[in-house]
């Protein structure tokens, strides 16, 4: 059945089915912590992801003749979806809208987060060098903090500090995806290491050369996503306890990402670093914890392992 196929012919419960395949086959590092979550939670964050994925898609599909008509229309089906409408003849026809509708109604989350979502991978329709760390800010806080803005709902909370410290954990997410992308970014006309800094190192926007300075300007903007990491740490014991361990391994992973990053020396214009599957297991395991919490993660770590046997 096509994601396209109308909402009429099927439910809710194959509309979350739907986005729980999507965020096992393509969530690379998200999927693994959603492993520690309820059920309930985790085919929340399937559906969260599922809208997420599809935004991501239509702002870098190139196959997509005109994506800044594809992008408007996709807001106005959020419209409509967020209004109540994901059945009958009317609705917006994608298989994601009824889960993402029943999940933001379920757990309480704000509209303007997707607004702004679509508006941050809207500003990569075109060409883009980002100037400033400021606008590096606004570009992180569109396309990854309303992520952690959104998600943390589905945790829980009870201190609005966490909102804050949702923000600035996206930041570190981002500048630490942007430090892995330098090179397929560039080749798509992105260049999101800001001017100012690439003019401070002497580095050229172009070819990154030299590579010493370019080293140099790595390691500095390295230097900011572990402030971030930093200053987002104490959001961990804001969520509700169900949910530490699934956001532990997230941050972990992404932590873990940044680390290969500087070990690597930086070289990501030579290729593309990444965390293995195995490793991604093994900080499952690590942010479970101990006594009860662990012996339910073993049945999930091997749940993980058959999905990456069935993936290789």
């Amino acid at each position: 059945m096509s994601a396209e196929t109308q909402l009429t012919s099927h439910g809710l419960s194959a509309s979350y089915a739907w986005c729980e395949k999507v965020a096992r086959s393509q969530a690379k590092n998200f999927y693994y912590s959603f492993l520690l979550l309820s059920a309930e939670k985790r085919r929340a964050m399937c559906a969260i992801y599922a809208f997420m994925r599809y935004c991501d898609d239509l702002s870098d599909d190139e196959g997509i003749a005109d994506r800044a008509a594809a992008i408007a229309q996709w807001r106005r089906d959020l419209t409509s979806a967020l209004s109540g409408n994901t059945a009958g003849e009317t609705a917006p026809g994608h298989l994601v809208w009824p889960a993402f509708a029943d999940t933001v109604q379920r757990f309480r989350i704000p509209h303007q987060y997707f607004f702004d979502m679509i508006e941050g991978v809207s500003s990569d329709l075109e060409p883009r060098r980002i100037r400033t760390f400021e606008e590096l800010y606004d570009y992180c806080y569109h396309v990854a903090s309303v992520v952690g803005l959104t998600i943390v709902h589905i945790f829980g909370f009870k201190e609005p500090e966490a909102l804050q410290l949702a923000e600035e954990c996206g930041i570190a997410f981002q500048i630490t995806n942007i430090l892995r992308d330098v090179r397929e970014d560039a080749e798509k006309h992105r260049v999101y290491l800001p001017a100012e800094d690439l003019e401070r190192f002497h580095v050229s926007a172009e070819t990154f050369e030299p590579r010493d300075r370019f080293r140099e300007l790595m390691a500095f903007e390295a230097g900011r996503a572990r402030d971030y990491f930093r200053q987002s740490a104490p959001l961990v014991g804001m969520v509700e306890a169900g949910s530490r361990a699934s956001l532990r391994a997230l941050i972990a992973i992404y932590a873990r990402l940044l680390d290969r990053i500087v070990d690597s020396n930086y070289d990501v214009l030579a290729r593309r670093i990444r965390v293995s599957t195995p490793e991604k297991i093994w900080l499952l395991v690590r942010s479970a914890g101990d006594g009860a919490v662990l012996l339910s993660a073993i049945a999930i770590v091997l749940l993980a392992v058959l999905l990456w046997l069935r993936a290789a």
